[in-house]
């Protein structure tokens, strides 16, 4: 393969952290693109070799299966598992000689990862005496009709469907490109609500349907997009003609969004069941760290893992006083444990090292953050700590994002990565600008007024003064 056939990401050589030629060798294994979902059957090049994404079509993971599951990623890759912002699966490092040893362990394991369209439903499906309906039982009639359609629609790889049913544990923050949320009527029935193109809060609503009616409205869209281009995502819908379409009511007033409650922490389920929520420090842990968990969780109980948003897994099987004493132990094996912990409300990329595309080494940054600007850390905002503009580690907007750029960093103000930035520092700035935008929430807060608070009042910007001053 010659320099000009070597693969490139955001115009950055990887391939000098790469075996060139066996990559050469199984060209279809990889995934390049950007835009695209890597897999066991595509997995995708980054900094520390190749990245497998996956999401059990079970609920959870069995103590066995997970286990297996850190055994085969410390095996065949590096040994880093992290669990995304979306509660998916990634294992990292692995070649292209590892890979096909990989998926035969999954699969001996008994794991079965989705494919096709990305349909997700609340964490805690079917355990949570809050939800109002089935959402996995919807979820397989609906991937069984995308999987009978003949020809298969040609989507978007990252287009996402959620199926959200109330309880603790939802899904309003995560952005979908068609959103179908269970409600109670006034007389105590259930209809759906359906929606394009966000979160719960800023998706458009279409209509509100019936059970029987919500998989063939949401193939309707599927088509429709397909029939857009293979880019297609919900945003790109037609609002007005749809809801003509559906002869919808007034359904501005169906938009509704839940109390947003932390996974991390002790979950009741009713009776004698519960969830312990916990989160790899930054998403990301070894898998010599998650067998060690395994072992202490095991033996007290724990029967199933589950992966949950916001980087979390969910501990099943235990009971009220062996929670506990799993929190404890957790916190020794690299797990946050406290919904309250700062670090919680930093949201990191894999950074350089791992990630090619990225400028900068985004966990370094995060954990000077914490003693750097601890008064922007009050759980009211995020700071998004990403190493390119794509924005891997959130999607959508955050309160601060400090985003990789050549020859420094960009500074995006309630936007996203790929947002214009209000200012850009140089590479030594950065620690020296924190502090400054620490300072200002300090000397500018009103009693009872949070971080997030006193900087919307203080604007844009007194922000950028405090950048320059930093």
């Amino acid at each position: 393969m010659g320099t000009s056939d070597r693969q490139m990401i955001e115009g950055r050589d990887i391939t000098s952290r790469m075996d060139v030629d066996a990559i050469a060798c199984a060209p279809d294994t990889v995934s390049i693109a950007r835009g695209a979902c890597p897999s066991l059957s595509a997995p995708m090049i980054t900094g520390d070799g190749l990245l497998v994404r996956l999401r059990p079509t079970t609920p959870g993971l069995t103590i066995r299966q997970f286990r297996a599951l850190a055994e085969a990623a410390d095996r065949h890759g590096n040994g880093l598992i992290e669990i995304t912002a979306r509660g998916n699966l990634q294992l990292r490092g692995m070649t292209a000689q590892s890979v096909g040893g990989l998926a035969a362990d999954i699969e001996r394991a008994g794991i079965d990862p989705e494919s096709g369209v990305t349909i997700e439903i609340p964490p805690l499906n079917g355990l949570d005496p809050l939800e109002i309906a089935d959402a996995r039982e919807l979820a397989t009639r609906l991937r069984q009709q995308i999987a009978a359609l003949d020809p298969q629609p040609a989507l978007a790889p990252k287009l996402t469907i959620i199926i959200e049913t109330g309880g603790r544990l939802n899904l309003d923050a995560i952005s979908a490109d068609i959103r179908l949320r269970a409600t109670r009527t006034p007389d105590g029935s259930t209809i759906w609500v359906l929606a394009i193109g966000g979160t719960a809060e800023t998706a458009k609503v279409l209509a509100s349907l019936s059970a029987e009616q919500s998989i063939p409205a949401i193939i309707g869209l599927l088509k429709t997009l397909a029939r857009i281009g293979p880019r297609a995502r919900g945003r790109n819908l037609d609002l007005d003609s749809l809801r003509t379409e559906f002869q919808s009511p007034d359904v501005g007033a169906l938009c509704i969004t839940e109390q947003h409650v932390s996974p991390i922490g002790i979950h009741v389920l009713g009776g004698d069941r519960l969830a312990l929520g916990l989160r790899p420090c930054f998403g990301q842990i070894h898998a010599k760290d998650i067998l060690s968990f395994l072992a202490v969780s095991e033996a007290a109980g724990a029967t199933e893992i589950r992966t949950a948003p916001e980087h979390a897994i969910l501990v099943l099987g235990l009971d009220a006083l062996s929670a506990e004493d799993i929190r404890l132990a957790a916190a020794g094996c690299g797990f946050r444990t406290n919904a309250n912990d700062p670090l919680n409300h930093i949201d990191v990329c894999s950074g350089a090292g791992a990630c090619a595309s990225a400028f900068y080494a985004t966990k370094s940054v995060a954990t000077d953050l914490a003693g750097t600007a601890p008064e922007l850390l009050d759980g009211s905002l995020t700071i998004h700590l990403s190493g390119c503009r794509k924005g891997c580690a959130r999607p959508d907007a955050a309160a601060l994002t400090i985003v990789g750029a050549p020859m420094g960093y960009g500074i995006v103000v309630n936007g996203s990565a790929s947002s214009a930035p209000v200012a850009y520092i140089g590479k030594d700035e950065l620690k020296s600008a924190l502090t400054q935008m620490s300072r200002l929430v300090r000397n500018n807060k009103v009693a009872g007024e949070s971080a997030e608070e006193c900087l919307t009042r203080l604007g844009t910007n007194a922000i950028v003064t405090a950048l320059r001053q930093g």
